[in-house]
């Protein structure tokens, strides 16, 4: 599928193998424009989307609503180091097939935010992983995942290879 047509091509990755083996199949197989661009994004969740991670109410009385700065403090902090790691294992892999790319991170809900800079670079093509799924899952996460997400707001069918 090597093609010298592509302008600005997006991999998303957020540590997995599968994003990985996206990122090497997007290197091995896509040839872009001289002048063109090809965008590493992971998108680092926001600490109220991580899990829920944030303490509970007080208990016998105290404030319900109340945001703990170190707690909230220490979570960025670790997906920060999260992140540069993706990134490092990332830039490792382009640099071996002496590739050089972009990287953006943004924080957010990824299947939102990797629609949103997708669009926003106008980009076209957008590539990543694939988790292998068994047949429940499979059927649990068709509905509202990222997955479909794409396909919904993708301008182009996208094809599993």
């Amino acid at each position: 599928m090597a093609t010298g047509n592509l302008a600005s091509v997006v991999v998303a990755v957020d540590g997995s193998e599968e994003s990985m083996n996206a990122l090497r199949w997007a290197l091995d197989n896509l040839r872009l424009r001289p002048d063109g661009a090809l965008v590493v994004l992971h998108v680092q969740p926001s600490p109220s989307i991580t899990a829920g991670l944030n303490p509970g109410p007080i208990p016998f009385g105290g404030p319900s609503e109340v945001e703990v700065p170190a707690f909230t403090q220490a979570i960025e902090a670790h997906q920060r180091r999260i992140t540069q790691a993706i990134l490092d294992h990332a830039l490792k892999i382009c640099s071996e097939k002496n590739v050089e790319v972009k990287t953006d991170v943004v924080i957010g809900d990824p299947k939102e935010k990797i629609c949103e800079v997708t669009a926003n670079l106008k980009a076209d093509l957008l590539v990543m992983g694939c988790r292998a799924f068994g047949p429940l899952k499979s059927l649990y996460k068709r509905y509202g995942f990222l997955e479909s997400n794409t396909n919904f707001h993708g301008n182009e069918t996208l094809q599993d290879s």
